[in-house]
């Protein structure tokens, strides 16, 4: 990437105008929605591909990802990734490697990650952070986290509506999903209990959604102004009505069937905002949670209120085909900004506005 000189407080310099060479680091479910959407996009070549198993690697990208072959062949092999000297590297693994992600900033390599780790900075742990902003320096590189959700709805959505605001008493985001027709009994019986004895919440899920959604409001916070006291994170289960029969198998009357947890920005003793995923496997509950589609609902009291819906216009048996694009994207489009940034760890407040090419 041709870098100019700028000055300390810019965020982005002048991009380079030949394709920005990408690599695709995994392809799991988002991964592989990453990798066909890079192959696609007409502004991006893409240079190689990073897999952890045996069975993918040598295979052509176009193959792991249902287009035609593309004449790039994947790897497990790390050196062969950084001795490309990409642009970018679009880094999806399922667990965060430091030594990995600093050794490709080093070599000069920016990375789009849908990982939440880099949301806030000021939120990582120090020693993580001061490792990966020292890779960014002497890489000359930047590292950005986005997706659908942390990222868009989190960040992207909420930097808008409060742009009309001069005043924001309490901004809401609720996220639906209904689950009824996913079949996928491990996840949904085994990892989220579903199915199973209400009793209480388990603290290591809300653990995992708070360091996931945390960090993402209290950057938002800040860069409004109102910075968070804390975070508070709670947990609720709804049970069935009556036995029900969905794709990934029985729910039982009496046992749960719904799920919800509120991650609360406190500030000066009140909730000032939240994030709060309702997954649900039927609306016949023992609770009223005023349930809505799949997609997500959104209210800002201030001095300019808004209530708005975001619904995925989408059939429930079609969800897992289409719901990948949503974060894979967003990741994709953001490829020309974090590449253009000063060096660093970049936050979706100091990237310009994410536009996508399209044509």
């Amino acid at each position: 990437m041709q870098r100019q000189s700028a000055p300390d407080d810019a965020a982005v310099e002048t991009p380079s105008p030949r394709p920005l060479r990408v690599v695709q680091w995994a392809t799991g479910t988002i991964g592989t929605r990453a990798l066909r959407a890079v192959i696609d996009h007409p502004s991006v070549e893409l240079v190689g591909v990073y897999v952890h198993s045996d069975d993918k690697a040598g295979r052509d990208a176009g193959e792991l990802c249902g287009r035609d072959p593309v004449g790039v062949r994947a790897t497990n092999d790390a050196d062969e990734i950084v001795d490309l000297g990409a642009d970018c590297v679009l880094y999806m693994p399922l667990l965060f490697d430091l030594d990995e992600v600093c050794r490709i900033l080093a070599s000069g390599t920016n990375i789009v990650t849908t990982r939440g780790e880099f949301h806030r900075p000021a939120g990582m742990d120090p020693v993580t952070r001061e490792a990966v902003e020292a890779a960014c320096a002497l890489g000359g590189t930047s590292i950005h986290s986005t997706g659908s959700s942390p990222g868009f709805v989190t960040e992207a959505v909420p930097l808008v509506l409060t742009s009309i605001q001069r005043r924001m008493d309490h901004l809401a985001i609720d996220e639906y999903a209904d689950l009824s027709q996913r079949d996928s009994p491990g996840i949904l019986f085994d990892v989220m209990g579903f199915g199973g004895d209400a009793g209480e919440f388990a603290d290591v899920r809300l653990a995992h959604v708070e360091s996931n959604f945390g960090p993402s409001l209290a950057a938002l916070a800040d860069a409004l102004g109102l910075t968070l006291d804390t975070i508070r994170t709670t947990g609720e289960l709804a049970t069935a009505r009556s036995t029900v029969t969905i794709a990934a198998g029985t729910i039982e009357a009496g046992t749960v069937a719904a799920q919800r947890i509120t991650v609360s920005g406190i500030r000066d003793g009140r909730e000032l905002m939240r994030f709060r995923p309702t997954w649900y496997c039927t609306d016949q509950l023992d609770a009223d949670w005023d349930l809505h589609a799949t997609g997500w609902h959104i209210t800002v009291d201030g001095d300019a209120p808004l209530d708005i819906d975001m619904r995925f216009p989408i059939p429930l048996e079609r969800m897992s085909e289409i719901s990948p694009s949503y974060t894979a994207n967003r990741a994709v489009n953001s490829i020309a900004a974090v590449c253009a940034a000063r060096p660093g760890i970049r936050t979706t407040v100091e990237l310009p506005l994410v536009v996508p090419v399209l044509a």
